[in-house]
């Protein structure tokens, strides 16, 4: 590891990794640092062992739960416009190359219950009108 840097980003919330990026895009030499065992600051995405420890603490999550990789849950919701700011500073700073986007569902928690959000015109009639869109 080298031992001088120009900057030194502390944290890799969604903001320390933009000025990061930025940066080193830049051509200065970034040292970035977390002291968190995964990235994204108190905006993560957790997968299920890290959000077992995160909430649970060291007890493991239940094996019919299936695999860790296959979770990863947001603990600050998301959204981006497609041709916005944060869209266009990620393109410059090539952070796209790392980025890909697969999503089976989302699920928001709201009033002690898991709720789906609706992906396509027929959840989102169910949700209004119950089973009476399977008819």
């Amino acid at each position: 590891m080298d031992e001088e840097y120009d900057v030194i980003v502390l944290g890799t919330g969604l903001k320390e990794c933009i000025l990061s990026g930025l940066l080193s895009v830049d051509g200065l030499k970034v040292l970035h640092m977390d002291r968190n065992d995964y990235y994204g600051g108190d905006s993560t995405s957790l997968n299920l062992n890290q959000l077992w420890k995160r909430f649970r603490g060291e007890e493991k999550p239940p094996a019919h739960l299936g695999a860790s990789r296959d979770y990863n849950v947001d603990m600050v919701p998301k959204f981006m416009m497609a041709n916005g700011t944060l869209v266009r500073t990620l393109i410059h700073t090539d952070v796209m190359k790392y980025l890909s986007f697969n999503v089976d569902g989302s699920y928001v928690f709201s009033k002690g219950k898991i709720h789906k959000v609706p992906a396509t015109d027929m959840e989102a009639l169910k949700g209004v009108f119950g089973s009476a869109v399977d008819s």
